[in-house]
């Protein structure tokens, strides 16, 4: 089972253009992104393993969900989410991680697909094939059917998009910690995949998880599409 889960909620969220940190945005029921991931993530896993990253507006989130626990991006204004990530891998305590956005509002189902493969300690991102929208992260796979690409800038045959629920397993999660280190301020968590999937090997496999909703709320339409779809 997954020894750490972490959602990184580090991030300023100026897309959506709310005062408050995105994964407080409350949803068309009242209840936040954030609070519905937790009640779904606490229906499965132990409320022990799971942290927060965060940064902007930090004491907002940490009123709001004070039975976890936390991590501080101090340089949240700066990084982006390879350097949140980073800072969980080096301090979650041993084993796996699974990991989410902060901003991702999904079908609790979609826990139920992945728990076999966090059982097998197996790496993997969660991809929808059904939808491949311009300015969403998408993939590609090598000739194995494993993840090959992983970017916002693939534009030859990207065969879905991730949708920000990924694990990364007892073994590899070094390698990832290494190639994060190596990231731009400014990179997204998913360059440090690309670098240890081509550095080093890293087998990542592509979960589809396209028959259950997940909708990442970057902008205000992503918002009304997650009311009109929970």
């Amino acid at each position: 089972m997954a020894n750490n889960i972490v959602i990184l909620a580090a991030g300023v969220g100026s897309r959506l253009g709310r005062p408050h940190p995105k994964p407080l945005t409350p949803l068309s029921d009242g209840e936040t992104i954030l609070h519905r991931a937790l009640r779904h993530l606490t229906a499965r896993f132990s409320r022990h393993s799971i942290h927060l990253v965060v940064g902007f507006k930090k004491e907002m989130i940490m009123e709001a969900a004070p039975d976890v626990g936390f991590m501080y991006n101090q340089d949240y204004g700066d990084t982006n989410t390879s350097k949140s990530l980073l800072k969980a891998l080096n301090i979650a305590g041993p084993g796996g991680v699974l990991w989410l956005n902060g901003d991702v509002v999904f079908d609790e189902k979609v826990l139920d697909d992945l728990l076999p493969h966090i059982a097998m300690d197996r790496s993997f991102v969660c991809v929808n094939t059904s939808s491949v929208a311009e300015e969403e992260v998408k993939y590609t796979l090598d000739s194995d059917g494993y993840i090959n690409e992983l970017s916002k800038k693939i534009t030859e045959g990207p065969l879905g998009e991730a949708v920000g629920i990924n694990f990364i397993s007892s073994s590899d999660r070094i390698l990832l910690t290494k190639r994060l280190e190596e990231c731009e301020a400014q990179d997204y968590f998913e360059r440090g995949i690309e670098l240890a999937i081509e550095k080093d090997g890293v087998k990542i496999e592509a979960l589809d998880i396209s028959h259950h909703p997940v909708i990442e709320v970057d902008f205000a339409e992503d918002l009304e599409r997650a009311n009109r779809t929970f």
